[in-house]
Formats: structure tokens, sequence, C-alpha cells
């Protein structure tokens, strides 16, 4: 069964794969960059995107996605609203602080490339980062964003895949693989399906904690609609679209008044 917080997970947009999943990405690499000892001595890196983020990520965000993760920020707990501010500083003083601590040169026209006709064997979103000391590579990574955010090390594919093939075959109280069956198992134990789908995420997680993390991920839905209604201009890409919900909000309230 898919968990509802497979479905349901917070961070940044435009896209969970191409936006978030390389962010994580990069944010893992920076914090393991961060417990070497010759940490210090980093004086830039490397990202390289390949097959689906290499094609597409420019328009997803994926590069600042990037920069943000290598900058030691998280999609979870990031503030957006400093988001655009950070790029520019960055951009303008090539400039990055890894992991938050370590300033190295960032010049972002040559610290990430996107791939367009390059794909790695594992999986269609791929992302390498290399970090270096001068000319000299000290460490380098593969990750793959595999969807709903979700990122896995080269090294971790294999294993991971069975743990997710194991994960499908748990059993659950209440299975069921179409919304005939889903209605179907309501109506026999006469309950709601919001019902049925607690129990079932109760398999994988207690019930406090599906609670709190739903209600978060509600909180943060709403301060997303707050942000929206207030936020004129035009929205972030070249296809220069005007921003249309503050104008339907204004026009509902002046139709419910």
């Amino acid at each position: 069964m898919i968990s509802v917080f497979d479905m349901f997970s917070v961070g940044i947009g435009p896209s969970s794969s191409h936006t978030v999943g390389p962010m994580r990405a990069a944010y893992a690499f920076a914090e393991h960059l961060s417990a070497l000892s010759h940490f210090d001595k980093i004086t830039h890196v490397h990202a390289e995107l390949f097959g689906s983020l290499g094609q597409t990520g420019k328009g997803h965000g994926s590069g600042k996605a990037v920069i943000l993760g290598l900058s030691g920020l998280e999609p979870e707990s990031i503030d957006v609203a400093t988001i655009e501010t950070l790029l520019y500083n960055i951009a303008k003083n090539q400039r990055l602080l890894l992991a938050g601590t370590h300033s190295i040169h960032f010049a972002q026209q040559g610290a990430i490339t996107f791939h367009r006709r390059k794909t790695l064997p594992q999986h269609a979103n791929a992302m390498t980062l290399r970090a270096f000391v001068n000319d000299t590579c000290i460490h380098s990574d593969t990750y793959y964003s595999v969807g709903g955010g979700f990122i896995v090390h080269d090294q971790d594919f294999q294993a991971v895949a069975q743990r997710a093939n194991e994960a499908l075959t748990l059993a659950h109280p209440y299975p069921f693989s179409s919304a005939k069956e889903l209605l179907a198992q309501c109506n026999k134990h006469g309950i709601t399906i919001s019902t049925l789908m607690l129990k079932n995420e109760m398999v994988l997680r207690s019930e406090a904690d599906i609670k709190t993390q739903l209600a978060h991920i509600w909180s943060v839905m709403q301060a997303c609609i707050h942000r929206g209604i207030e936020t004129e201009g035009i929205l972030p890409g070249g296809l220069q679209v005007t921003r249309r919900a503050p104008g339907l909000f204004r026009r509902l309230q002046h139709e419910q008044t």
C-alpha cells in the first residue's frame, strides 16, 4: 500500500522529483563533506544533472535547489521568503557557504552542468556531486531522485529497491488496489474512507505520529495559500506569466460583499 506521506510531503516547488529531490541530495552531500577532516580545505564543488533532471531541470528549478541544498538548507524547513535574496547574493558574490559554514567559490555557470542527452543506467533522475581542493577531486557521490522528493544514494540503490518491495507486502487490515475495492471494504466493515486509511497507515507508524505529520503538512499548505493570494507580479521562469491568485481572491471577496 502507498503511504499518505508518499503522496504528501513538504518542500519547495515546482516539482518533488526535480526540485525537492535534488535539494535533499545536495544537502546530504554537503552534510557528508562537513564531517570530513579536510572540509575547510574544499575550494569548490561541481554538480552534474543527468536524464530528466538534465533535460528539464532548468525549468523545474533543479539548479537553484542544488544551490540551496549545498548551502545547508532543507526543503522541509527553509524560509521560502529568503530564497531569492540568498540566490541573488550567491550569484553576485560567487561565494557559497557550504553546509552553511564554509565559504567556497561558486560560479553557477560552471558549477552546475545539465546533461540533456546523457542518462545514468540506474534511474532517469540522477545527479553526481564532486568536491575539490583546487584541481583535485577529494570526494564524489551520485544520487537518484526517485519520486516524491525521495533520494537514493548510488551505493544503496539495490538495497532500497529490495526494501521497497518488502514494504509493499506488509499486511494491512483493509487492503485494496482500486477505488471499487476501497468502497467495498468500507461498506463491508461499516467504516469511512478516512478511518480505513488511518488504520492502514498505522501499520507503518503510530496514530500520534500520523496526526502530527498531517497537521504539519496542513499548516504548510495553508501558509502556501496565503502567500499565493498576497504575492503580486510575475511567476518565476521565463514565460512571463502573471500571478492570478491575488486578483481571483479579490474578485471572490468582492462577490461575497
